[in-house]
């Protein structure tokens, strides 16, 4: 039951990665890969949340494995994160990818630990 519970969420998770996508590019048309961006700085941020929640006994293991493996791992998507680095080499777009490959990596740190920060208490 867990299985299939982790798959639904997980579903809902792609979902929601592909509304908010789709909205994201809608009204932002720069080389910057925004959309990706702001996707995977939410999913860190919750997922800082419910480790501090887990970490601190406020959920437990199965609402944990649900949101952060299912839903979350839907949600977030490094593998496109690293795509768009290398288009925008392969662009020629050198100072931005490498901007971006920095923000994509110190930015969701930042937030992992700012939702720790106001989930554990």
């Amino acid at each position: 039951m867990t299985f299939l519970l982790v798959c639904l969420c997980g579903g809902l998770g792609a979902v929601t990665r592909f509304i908010v996508n789709t909205s994201v590019q809608r009204w932002w048309s720069r080389a910057f890969p925004l959309s990706t961006f702001i996707i995977n700085v939410i999913a860190t941020f919750c997922a800082g949340i419910a480790a501090g929640a887990y970490a601190s006994g406020t959920v437990d293991h199965d609402a944990y494995l649900l949101f952060v493996t299912g839903f979350l791992g839907g949600f977030s998507t490094f593998s496109t994160a690293i795509n768009e680095m290398v288009s925008l080499a392969h662009a020629r777009k050198y100072a931005m990818a490498a901007f971006y490959c920095a923000a994509t990596i110190l930015v969701p740190l930042l937030c992992v630990a700012a939702g720790w920060a106001v989930s554990f208490r």
